[in-house]
């Protein structure tokens, strides 16, 4: 097929899993500036948890209708499949970013950025230990600890913080894991669903699970403006186009393949942060160009071809 082919392309991927991201990079410093648009406060756990629900229901919504047009049919979950979107939402949206939203409100973005690093090293690992859908290799493994070194290098800062809240660093690490099982769940899913279908309605349940949930608890937006509005559907548009290509990249390509690309997300989250916060911590030149570099080292590493591989 010739969807199959181009998204298996080498040069097709690349370019396509670093799009995605970079809109999901976009996230770091645009939910911060959500939150203060929408004056919502940054110990109003409930509010935030609003904000991500109303969110990733229009996302859900947004991405089932553009891939109903796209293929001339209604993606509606079959009978059989129902379980599959309730699994798949609990870790890809409910779990991942109930913990990603309240962890980021209660740190930087430039240290979420370096922790949500880790969520490649998950994936990869848990495709290996735990679904068994790929080996565990020493260039693998070698590739994920360059990459993650150049996220670290850009995310340090002299006499760096060091300190770790489990309501703020720590729930960001549980948000990375939570989005380790669910590239593997895509993975498994996708070779019997459409992926799109799958992102799409994991989206709405996950969004109107939490969405409901914050307001049972008194959870709002402190006001409603355009800017604030336009910043929601903007987070929507970045959700519904980033986890739709990447389902399809996961559903045709090995888990370790792409997810190595997510190391470019911390990166482009660091930067953007930077530009659009005025975070305290710029990046000089040279340490942007050294992290680049382990970067791009790392992902050269997992992804060159070898002999006899077991993928």
């Amino acid at each position: 097929m010739k969807s199959e082919k181009l998204l298996t392309g080498r040069v097709t991927a690349v370019l396509l899993a670093v799009f995605c991201c970079m809109l999901w990079g976009s996230a770091f410093p645009c939910i911060k500036i959500g939150y203060r648009l929408l004056e919502i406060d940054s110990s109003d756990s409930f509010s935030q948890l609003y904000f991500a629900g109303l969110r990733f229901t229009l996302a859900g919504v947004l991405t089932v209708a553009a891939g109903s047009l796209i293929q001339h049919r209604t993606l509606v979950p079959k009978r059989n499949e129902i379980p599959r979107v309730f699994v798949l939402s609990l870790f890809q949206t409910i779990s991942q970013y109930t913990f990603f939203y309240l962890g980021l409100a209660r740190t930087s973005g430039m240290k979420s950025s370096i922790i949500t690093g880790s969520n490649v090293l998950f994936s990869i690992m848990f495709s290996a230990l735990v679904f068994k859908t790929e080996k565990l290799t020493a260039p693998k493994l070698l590739g994920c600890l360059v990459g993650f070194a150049g996220v670290v290098l850009v995310n340090f800062q002299s006499g760096g913080d060091l300190s770790f809240r489990l309501t703020g660093e720590g729930f960001i690490l549980f948000s990375a894991m939570s989005y380790g099982v669910s590239s593997c769940l895509t993975k498994r899913f996708a070779k019997t669903s459409d992926p799109v279908m799958l992102s799409g309605w994991q989206f709405i349940i996950g969004g109107v699970v939490m969405t409901v949930t914050a307001l049972s608890f008194g959870g709002s937006l402190g006001t409603v403006n355009f800017k604030g509005i336009l910043m929601l559907l903007w987070l929507a548009f970045v959700s519904a186009t980033a986890f739709s290509v990447w389902s399809l990249l996961l559903k045709h390509n090995p888990v370790s393949k792409i997810s190595v690309y997510g190391f470019t997300n911390p990166i482009f989250g660091v930067l953007l942060s930077f530009i659009l916060l005025g975070e305290v911590g710029a990046v000089p030149l040279w340490r942007a160009g050294v992290s680049l570099m382990l970067v791009a080292v790392g992902i050269v590493i997992v992804n060159k071809p070898r002999k006899n591989a077991n993928f």
